[in-house]
């Protein structure tokens, strides 16, 4: 098995196909619910999906441990593949894994603008970070400024940012400040219902709101239809 047969397995081909595309280089997405719903497990799903694509990926936490981390990366990797018959699973998450780079920063000591700064020095110093994914942020310690300087980042490296982030209420308005509110071109909000966890796209591009619009798998926490 070949990278570019995990990319044509992986979930996200679903969430592509709901938002016409889903995320573009050079915008913000963001990923929002109420704690222990799935937001990290969707971000890895994204980080992946970039792997798989032959991406420098850089994972940022703000609330995990790296060995936490590389333990949801192990976990979504076997569980995309897992009814596949691939006799090279090993090597190739070897192969993907090695372009991506964690992170941890505590965001009560090193604001969001200081992560860009460190994401410019990855670049200065070889890395050729193209995908980003930030987990745990608390988007109330985040100034309007600090957002921006991340927008701009992503626009001149023509890169993509998922942001991960508590949210209690379902609106959009709920998981985005007003302030930050042009900064994100995509925002879904998980939700429980009573027959599972849900996934609904508050906003993606030009497209409607979208309610539950695909479900999490109760066991594996990958994306997938209703």
């Amino acid at each position: 098995m070949e990278k570019s047969d995990y990319f044509d397995f992986s979930p996200v081909r679903l969430f592509d196909k709901c938002t016409n595309g889903g995320l573009k280089a050079g915008e913000l997405g963001l990923v929002t619910a109420k704690k222990g719903l799935g937001k990290t497990s969707i971000l890895v799903q994204f980080g992946m999906d970039s792997l798989s694509q032959g991406k420098q990926l850089v994972h940022v936490s703000f609330d995990q441990h790296s060995s936490n981390v590389i333990s949801w990366y192990e976990s979504i990797f076997t569980e995309t593949l897992k009814k596949k018959n691939v006799s090279n699973a090993n090597e190739l998450k070897n192969e993907m894994v090695r372009n991506r780079t964690i992170l941890n920063f505590n965001q009560e000591t090193f604001a969001l603008g200081k992560v860009v700064n460190t994401l410019k020095a990855l670049k200065d110093g070889g890395i050729n970070v193209s995908a980003i994914v930030v987990d745990g942020v608390d988007l109330s310690k985040v100034s309007a400024e600090d957002m921006k300087s991340v927008k701009d980042f992503a626009v001149a490296e023509k890169l993509t940012v998922w942001f991960s982030s508590t949210a209690e209420g379902e609106a959009l308005s709920d998981s985005v400040p007003a302030a930050m509110a042009d900064d994100f071109a995509a925002v879904i909000h998980i939700s429980p219902r009573q027959d599972g966890v849900y996934v609904s796209v508050l906003k993606c591009h030009d497209m409607p709101a979208t309610t539950d619009i695909l479900k999490l798998d109760a066991k594996t926490l990958l994306m997938t239809a209703k």
